[in-house]
């Protein structure tokens, strides 16, 4: 009896992936952790382009400056937030890529990618 298990794409998307009889471990991707005041987000895409992403990880140095930021961090992991097009460096993994934002880089948090279109 084959199993059954379930990744998250770069979509966003759950899929599931038949495991053969043989218990063969899968690995997770590693994901870079980010340092500084940089961000590690996952782009959302959809049909329509969007420049949003989920916030995956943070730098120890993000949003610290006291000076730039006297109100507190802009987003927190997990967040959806919006970037401009050429913010970042892009990090190609398989099936897609991510991106490393500086802290300042993040333009606004929204609740769903799906709300916000970014037209060409």
């Amino acid at each position: 009896m084959k199993e059954q298990s379930s990744i998250l794409t770069p979509n966003n998307d759950l899929i599931g992936v038949k495991k053969s009889e043989k218990k063969e471990e899968v690995k997770e991707p590693k994901l870079p952790q980010p340092t500084g005041w940089r961000m590690l987000v996952l782009p959302f895409k959809m049909k329509e382009k969007t420049k949003g992403g989920l916030v995956l990880a943070m730098g120890p140095q993000c949003y610290k400056d006291k000076e730039r930021y006297p109100e507190g961090p802009w987003c927190k992991v997990k967040d959806w937030v919006m970037f401009a097009r050429y913010a970042g460096s892009r990090i190609k993994i398989d099936g897609g890529e991510m991106r490393l934002l500086n802290d300042d880089e993040v333009l606004a948090t929204i609740d769903s990618p799906e709300d916000i279109l970014h037209e060409f």
